[in-house]
């Protein structure tokens, strides 16, 4: 029995090549197609809507970002009773031990406006790397998604498979109890011995173990296929024919650098990193507001009541911190040079995965083209030693063994084809093309801009722009 965890590692993104194995029976119009499968996980995977959410608040972090920039309103109100109490202690007028006493209730309504005038420059980079960070996180998002399609594969590979490895498991067992039947009637006529007889039992025994591992792989593969697909499998049809790739490593490795999202990320997120540390530079000189306020406060036991106003402007400097700024320049450069050095990890390893695909997808057809062979000349074999036996020139356990390897070889056959796929659909991940707009799926696309448009200018809850914003957040909410 194959290795669960192996045969999936070998299946990840075969799309493909049951075609021309020959080994499932035709299916019904309305079989399962690959690319249904690819469309239900799209649209059903919670790792897309986590990573969709992650890019929600990245937007949000432009327009706090952009915040800085706008006026501050603040109001504040104030409610005071006071009490006082007095004791003369003996005037001309007021004698001594008298007594007097006030109270007043006095309320104030203070009206505050601010705004930045200028902080050479230090806002505007802090706009511009959070900027840098929504096209990341966008990035971050279309690897989930090559990421989601890629299991996808996988998991419908793994249903055609471990379904072929059952069909090849009951074949196996049908052909056994055949030859178990033949050698107990040659036992019966006293042509072989109670051995071969054994020999048949103890290969039928283990030929049903197998079918019971290959039922047991079948029953995961299609607990797994729910799990990146949203649904059971139904019937589903042979894979279409393989994608149509590159015959050069060296363009592909070109294409994968100027467009893999991994690589994109990185080079986004050194991009905010430089912008963080203008940033932190510019945050250490001098910064011009202008302020605005106006008050009125009111005493409810009199007529006494007072307005008043201001407007001006501030200039303002930190000179020092305990050395917060200094050190908080010092740590982005040290996050920037970090983010650098990660971009040439990612390149490399990117540039290495497009080898290994293609070394994988060479492998993968030249182990086809052998399999092909092995299993033409071990059938050739088999009903050749098959016959000689019938005519006494070949034992049972001759006949079991080419049984067995005829088995071997029509399963290795499969597991060739699933690598050939394997390493098809591992060329898109590398080179980033296996998303569902190159794959061309009837799926309405997500377009990362929509929710950045809507609140990039940083609406108000109860604008026009922000209860239309709610709505938008209520339909995205799910159970």
């Amino acid at each position: 029995m194959m290795n669960t965890g192996k045969m999936r590692s070998v299946r990840s993104m075969i799309a493909a090549s049951c075609v021309g194995l020959g080994l499932l029976a035709p299916m019904a119009t309305q079989a399962e197609t690959l690319a249904d499968a690819l469309v239900g996980a799209y649209n059903n995977s919670g790792l897309l809507d986590q990573n969709r959410a992650v890019l929600r608040a990245a937007d949000e972090d432009v327009a706090i970002a952009k915040s800085a920039l706008k006026p501050v309103l603040q109001w504040t109100g104030n409610l005071t009773q006071s009490y006082n109490r007095s004791v003369s202690g003996g005037t001309s007028t007021i004698p001594a031990g008298f007594r007097s006493s006030t109270d007043s209730l006095t309320t104030s309504v203070n009206l505050v406006a601010s705004l930045l005038v200028y902080d050479f420059g230090s806002s505007r980079y802090s706009i511009e790397a959070a900027k840098e960070t929504v096209l990341a996180t966008r990035e971050t998002l279309v690897s989930a998604e090559q990421q989601i399609l890629l299991r996808a594969v996988d998991a419908y590979m793994t249903v055609i498979q471990t379904q072929q490895l059952v069909s090849l498991a009951e074949n196996n067992v049908r052909v056994l109890t055949q030859e178990l039947r033949a050698a107990r009637d040659r036992f019966e006529v006293g042509e072989v011995t109670r051995t071969d007889v054994s020999l048949a039992e103890a290969e039928l025994a283990a030929a049903r173990s197998n079918l019971a591992g290959a039922q047991g792989d079948f029953i995961s593969a299609k607990a797994y296929y729910k799990v990146a697909v949203g649904r059971e499998p139904g019937r589903l049809s042979p894979p279409p024919s393989l994608p149509k790739l590159s015959n050069s490593i060296a363009t592909a490795k070109a294409l994968a650098v100027r467009q893999h999202p991994d690589i994109l990320t990185v080079q986004h997120q050194v991009a905010a990193a430089d912008l963080l540390v203008r940033s932190n530079e510019t945050a250490l000189k001098p910064n011009v507001s202008v302020q605005g306020s106006y008050g009125l406060t009111e005493t409810f036991d009199s007529q006494a009541s007072t307005r008043s106003g201001s407007i001006g402007f501030q200039i303002g400097q930190t000179i020092y911190q305990g050395g917060a700024l200094s050190a908080g320049v010092r740590k982005s450069q040290a996050q920037r040079d970090a983010q650098r050095g990660n971009l040439h990890v990612v390149v490399k390893d990117v540039e290495r995965a497009v080898s290994d695909a293609y070394a994988g997808l060479a492998s993968a057809r030249a182990q086809i083209e052998a399999s092909q062979r092995q299993v033409r000349a071990a059938q050739i074999a088999f009903d050749g030693i098959r016959e000689e036996a019938s005519l006494g020139a070949r034992t049972t356990l001759d006949v079991l063994d080419a049984e067995q390897s005829l088995l071997d070889a029509r399963s290795a056959r499969v597991s060739a084809q699933s690598q050939l796929y394997v390493a098809a659909y591992s060329v898109l991940s590398a080179t980033g093309q296996l998303t569902a707009q190159d794959l061309k799926l009837p799926v309405q696309i997500y377009d990362p801009s929509a929710y950045y448009n809507m609140v990039k200018d940083g609406p108000t809850k109860y604008s026009k722009e922000g209860k239309q914003l709610d709505r938008v957040l209520k339909a995205l909410q799910k159970d």
